[in-house]
């Protein structure tokens, strides 16, 4: 302890003589007081870390960003295309492919075309509340299927077996019939060029049948791509969502983590200013009785 005495005060001529204060300043005391006042602030602090930072709760909901917000979007609406995709493409690809026969490829050569004295009927539109009826030509090209020997009728597709099963294919109606016929007679030449010529064309092992179509429009390859990027994109738009998820449940973690490890410290901090005041205490209570002694 250190103490200062004798501070006099000079007075004027003609009044009381000088008198002296005894001033006492002591150091402990003050480092006891600092040691309050650091003791004090360390606990402001640590409420203040609490009341300012993020509590570790479990049900906290995880954070976002515009650009994390963004990116969800596109994930949603990849993946709601996808579904789109999915649904249309089942119904216009599909559907027809799982009702249709299944043929293998061959090999097939003309025998003879000609076109059919009787025509067949059809309907046109010429306008909003128009129809008219009209006639086509029928052309018919006989083959013949190299690996069983077999007469059949070529038909160019799928659709033209079901829609008129007996000739090759079926044209637009019109009204003008000339222009039908002159379509017909071109391919009529085209397959006389043809002749014992071999092609491939398509036949149903399944049935004793004699529609072979020249075109398969349902084949593996097309199916392997209606299924295959409408997947891609569900996949995609899954896997930006899953990682955005994945980041905001990381950084709520490290969020929680940062939160309990800054608690542990600023708790930390009282306990030792607690034990130094103690150590203080004991040490000044021993000054003491060495002092009476």
């Amino acid at each position: 302890m250190t103490q200062v005495k004798g501070v006099h005060f000079a007075q004027p001529p003609g009044l009381m003589q000088p008198f002296s204060i005894p001033v006492q300043i002591t150091l402990q005391g003050g480092r006891r007081r600092q040691g309050r006042t650091a003791f004090s602030t360390s606990g402001g602090k640590r409420n203040i870390d609490h009341s300012d930072g993020d509590p570790p709760d479990m049900h906290q909901k995880l954070p976002s960003s515009a650009g994390e917000d963004r990116a969800m979007l596109l994930g949603f609406a990849m993946m709601g295309f996808s579904v789109l995709m999915f649904f249309l493409l089942g119904i216009t690809m599909l559907k027809p492919f799982m009702l249709s026969t299944q043929r293998e490829e061959s090999n097939c050569t003309i025998i003879h075309t000609h076109i059919m004295d009787d025509w067949m009927d059809c309907a046109f539109t010429c306008g909003v509340d128009c129809q008219g009826q009209g006639k086509y030509p029928c052309l018919q090209v006989f083959v013949n299927l190299t690996h069983s020997g077999q007469k059949a009728l070529l038909h160019y597709n799928e659709e033209a077996v079901q829609i008129n099963s007996k000739c090759f294919y079926t044209p637009k109606c019109l009204r003008d019939g000339n222009d039908l016929l002159n379509s017909a007679l071109n391919i009529k030449e085209f397959f006389d060029h043809k002749n014992r010529t071999a092609f491939s064309c398509f036949y149903s092992p399944d049935n004793q049948s004699e529609d072979v179509i020249l075109i398969k429009k349902y084949d593996q390859m097309v199916i392997f791509h209606c299924l295959f990027w409408p997947s891609m994109t569900m996949l995609g738009g899954a896997l930006i969502v899953g990682m955005v998820r994945l980041t905001q449940y990381l950084f709520l973690l490290c969020e929680k983590y940062r939160t309990a490890l800054r608690d542990e410290v600023s708790g930390k901090v009282p306990y030792m200013a607690r034990n130094q005041f103690k150590l203080w205490s004991v040490g000044r209570s021993k000054g003491r009785s060495q002092e009476i002694l």
